[in-house]
């Protein structure tokens, strides 16, 4: 069923149920737009970064998808290290890059996980029948496990219909909700997490130990450049001498949700919405009992500080944990708490309650409550321990401000986020930011390749993490630029933004070829995009999407002098040959349930 618009100042609208995509509208626009600057930068970032990610690869991964390095357990350097050197390549496909990058970081995937089940440790007790088991990490802390899913998690933008993909997506998921009786991680009745150290065979219920954490004795002198600095393996047993108590529940778990958001967004089953609500839930609840700060202990009976004689700033990684660190002979200040940021992304994302915003604003709120002038000027304290707060800085605790303000969209969450250059062109006070962003990508491009170019290691003398630094991928400019949207960092969270592209042409996730989008403007019930087709020959269409995962709803669009009515999470734009439209896009934010579907489904 069609219905035309008439044209107006040459510009045509028309109308298509059931075309490309079951009961979306589709919207034609022919009025010519010469390319912007923005948007051919935009493409020749794709092509460049594509380019760089295939040259790394062929240098650092054989052709069985095996990072060439000697493979390690440990915080130092260990399976996750080994993945994490094709982070941001899902969010590089998903924005429109060709499907080679989709091919090689699967590659990488599949490979890491016969390569780290195959290694085995020799004195680290946990990992001697493989670092890996049932293809996931037989048990660490989160800081780390998160670091080594952030491929894995965002794999669903492109690729949800791969069968190992939605079958790694409910196991890795079912370790969490006691589907595996081999991995009792969750205590349903206290809503903890039970140990610091969790993963495919279980927490680990004792104190941890230095070797736990560094892995097998190592040469190091002469032979490798740990990433921590240390030059003996003495040292890096000295590096997590005081990492011995991990038994309760720490935030930084609340990562652990992703697994289960990902198996929701996939399957659309509640029992995975309702497991991350219900721990969610369970460490707002103990914020709110605390001050509205986050506990970083709460024992296996479910009382805060349970494991850590009451102290609710106890235990390792907790706002307390501050070390010696054995390079510098230095205070170091080791306090993760942060990473629960994501667990709350996902309450959010799965509810659409902005209950969970609170948590975050509280917290950010109760912590700034505690400055006080020191030698003349305010400081706000970063860490707690017996004798109180400690570790004050003169700039404001802040981690957190930004996504709070991303989600909330709420102008009284704006003053607590420091200074942003995409924040002020949202605002209309950059205009300039867009094309210097992005030309300052090229050039983060040109001197990682250059240095990988020079990198002399060889596959004996490479740690997992010595090539993560060449990673070319650099893709948080065209997150913010194209998606409207807000990087997920490398913890294995999904991803935030306002608008997502698809080609319905090809059937596959990303702008089509050819096709550069600005989201220009962002507000609690709007969206100002630009989308152009640069090429001035062919026609390009481009499905939009109402945020990651669908989770948003469009109500219409507005362009020059029309209003089309969309009701929908998707809408589609047919491009002429050369033309392009300024769009603004009124929606109603977190109105449906997220899926990780593409449109056609």
């Amino acid at each position: 069923m069609r219905r035309l618009v008439p044209p107006l100042a040459g510009l045509a609208v028309l109308v298509v149920t059931g075309a490309l995509c079951a009961g979306e509208v589709t919207i034609a626009i022919d009025t010519p737009m010469p390319p912007p600057t923005w948007a051919l930068l935009e493409r020749e970032l794709l092509r460049a970064n594509t380019r760089a990610c295939e040259e790394f690869y062929s240098r650092y991964f054989d052709d069985r998808g095996y990072l060439e390095c000697v493979e390690r357990w440990g915080g130092d350097d260990g399976p996750d290290d080994a993945i994490e050197n094709v982070n941001d390549w899902p969010l590089l496909h998903a924005l429109g890059a060709p499907e080679s990058i989709l091919r090689l970081y699967k590659a990488a995937w599949e490979g890491h996980l016969r390569q780290f089940t195959e290694a085995k440790t020799r004195e680290v007790e946990f990992a001697r029948d493989g670092m890996y088991y049932k293809e996931f990490p037989v048990m660490f802390d989160w800081l780390h496990n998160g670091e080594g899913l952030t491929v894995f998690n965002l794999q669903g933008l492109s690729d949800p219909r791969d069968v190992k993909f939605q079958q790694r997506v409910r196991r890795f998921a079912g370790f969490y909700l006691n589907e595996d009786a081999g991995a009792p991680n969750y205590d349903p009745k206290h809503r903890v997490i039970r140990s610091l150290f969790n993963g495919s065979r279980g927490p680990l219920l004792r104190k941890a130990t230095a070797l736990d954490w560094a892995g097998d004795p190592i040469e190091v002198e002469g032979r490798f450049q740990p990433g921590h600095g240390e030059r003996t393996y003495a040292e890096m047993l000295a590096h997590f001498a005081d990492y011995t108590d991990i038994l309760g529940d720490h935030p930084q778990n609340l990562l652990a949700t992703s697994l289960a958001t990902n198996a929701f967004l996939l399957t659309g089953e509640a029992k995975y919405r309702d497991w991350v609500l219900e721990y969610v839930d369970a460490w707002r609840e103990r914020a709110e009992a605390n001050g509205g700060i986050l506990p970083t202990n709460v024992g296996r009976d479910g009382k805060v500080g349970g494991e850590c004689g009451g102290r609710w700033y106890g235990g390792t990684y907790g706002w307390g944990f501050t070390v010696v660190d054995p390079v510098t002979g230095k205070q170091a200040h080791r306090n993760t708490h942060y990473l629960a940021l994501t667990g709350f992304g996902n309450a959010l994302l799965l509810s659409g309650d902005p209950k969970y915003i609170d948590v975050w604003r509280r917290q950010i709120d109760a912590v700034n409550a505690q400055g006080k002038p020191i030698g003349g000027r305010m400081m706000y304290p970063r860490m707690h321990g017996d004798d109180g707060w400690y570790a004050f800085e003169p700039e404001k605790y802040s981690h957190g401000a930004g996504a709070v303000y991303y989600w909330s969209m709420d102008p009284a969450d704006l003053t607590r986020v420091p200074a942003s250059a995409w924040l002020d062109f949202l605002a209309g006070r950059d205009a300039e930011f867009p094309e210097r962003a992005l030309r300052a990508d090229f050039e983060t491009i040109r001197a990682k390749v250059d240095a990988q170019r020079r990198d002399t290691t060889t596959p004996d003398t490479r740690l997992a993490d010595d090539p993560m630094k060449f990673n070319p991928a650099t893709v948080e400019t065209l997150v913010r630029l194209m998606l409207g949207g807000l990087h997920p960092g490398h913890q294995g969270s999904v991803l935030h933004c306002r608008l997502r592209y698809f080609d319905p042409v090809q059937r596959r996730a990303g702008i089509p070829d050819d096709v550069a989008a600005l989201v220009e403007e962002l507000s609690a019930e709007e969206t100002i995009v630009t989308l152009v087709n640069i090429n001035p020959s062919d026609q390009r269409t481009v499905v939009v999407q109402a945020g990651g995962y669908a989770e948003h709803q469009f109500l219409s669009v507005r362009f020059g002098a029309r209003d089309v009515s969309v009701d929908g999470p998707r809408f589609a734009v047919r491009l002429a040959p050369g033309t392009g439209a300024r769009l603004t896009i009124k929606m109603r934010r977190y109105a449906n349930a997220p899926t990780m579907l593409p449109p056609w489904e």
